[in-house]
């Protein structure tokens, strides 16, 4: 019994995005763009809201807390990927893919939660804003962040453990730019029944709990804005939701189209096309989306120039 869980295979190869050669350099210099970007852009975003002050408020902290998830989960695969594009063989060991796995799963699980609060703050600040220093204190804050790293840490472990009870004895070869769940059961020897009921039932909790809170948030959140008299107004608040809701929509919609199917029917190029959206252009659209839009981060930023300009 302890052999039949040993795997023989000491070595993945990932086939990348694509293997036309006179496609992978410009593809290599687009996802360095948006690596790039990214990088800047959520960093930026962290690095700003700790300096300015008036920036300290539970929506801004939910903000910081998306851009490190943003930031890393991008990182744990974005660089492998580039290596792909210009590498001629792109080998990744056993134990680099299952840790690339683990953390993916940790930072994509929490991405889900996170989003789902930074909806509920909204609905509180918006219908309940005389009770919105009490209902979203810096304690009640920082468990909110606390339980959605802690369901990411939780989940990812329970999918990397099932998955490491998996045994891979012949191919190698992973129809994926990274380490994910569906193409690595596409590979394996034993039975990977358990671990598509865990799937199933672990993405359906991930994507559908948040989803039905962002929902709900969203359709009190209408509702209290229909009850603004002033048309600007009401303009303003329809356009700050409309981006939330979009950036959700994309990150949620291209999940749900590789994670909530069997793995019979899964698609295996259209499910890299949607890995791409929530791997690394959600990422880079979520600062601009969630931040670089709003008057308080833009005015932060005028803030900061002005200072160290006076201090030059």
């Amino acid at each position: 019994m302890g052999e039949r869980n040993i795997s023989t295979v000491t070595e993945f190869i990932l086939s990348g995005l694509t293997d036309q050669p006179e496609l992978q350099l410009p593809l290599f210099l687009i996802f360095f763009g948006i690596y790039l970007f990214t990088v800047l852009g959520n960093l930026g975003m962290i690095i700003l809201i700790l300096l300015s002050s008036h920036l300290h408020t539970p929506m801004y902290f939910f903000l910081s807390s998306l851009s490190f998830i943003d930031l890393c989960y991008s990182t744990v695969i974005t660089p492998k990927m580039l290596v792909s594009l210009v590498g001629k063989k792109n080998v990744i060991s056993y134990e680099e893919c299952m840790t690339q796995l683990y953390f993916f799963l940790v930072f994509v699980i929490s991405e889900c939660h996170m989003l789902a609060a930074m909806a509920y703050d909204r609905y509180v600040a918006i219908c309940n804003p005389l009770l919105y220093n009490v209902t979203m204190s810096y304690q009640v804050c920082s468990w909110i962040v606390g339980g959605v790293y802690g369901m990411g840490i939780i989940g990812a472990a329970v999918h990397t453990s099932c998955m490491l009870r998996v045994v891979f004895c012949k191919a190698n070869i992973i129809n994926q730019y990274f380490c994910d769940l569906f193409p690595l059961m596409e590979l394996a020897c034993s039975s990977t029944f358990v671990n598509q009921v865990v799937l199933l039932c672990l993405s359906a909790f991930n994507i559908f709990i948040p989803t039905l809170t962002i929902l709900g948030s969203y359709i009190f959140i209408i509702a209290s804005i229909l009850r603004i008299k002033s048309t600007e107004g009401r303009f303003k608040a329809f356009s700050t939701c409309s981006s939330h809701f979009s950036a959700v929509a994309v990150f949620f919609g291209s999940l749900a189209f590789v994670y909530l199917q069997p793995l019979s029917v899964s698609s295996k190029d259209k499910g890299k096309v949607s890995s791409v959206f929530y791997t690394t252009v959600v990422p880079m659209l979520n600062p601009m989306i969630y931040s670089l839009r709003n008057k308080d981060v833009k005015l932060a930023l005028i803030k900061l120039f002005q200072k160290k300009k006076f201090h030059m």
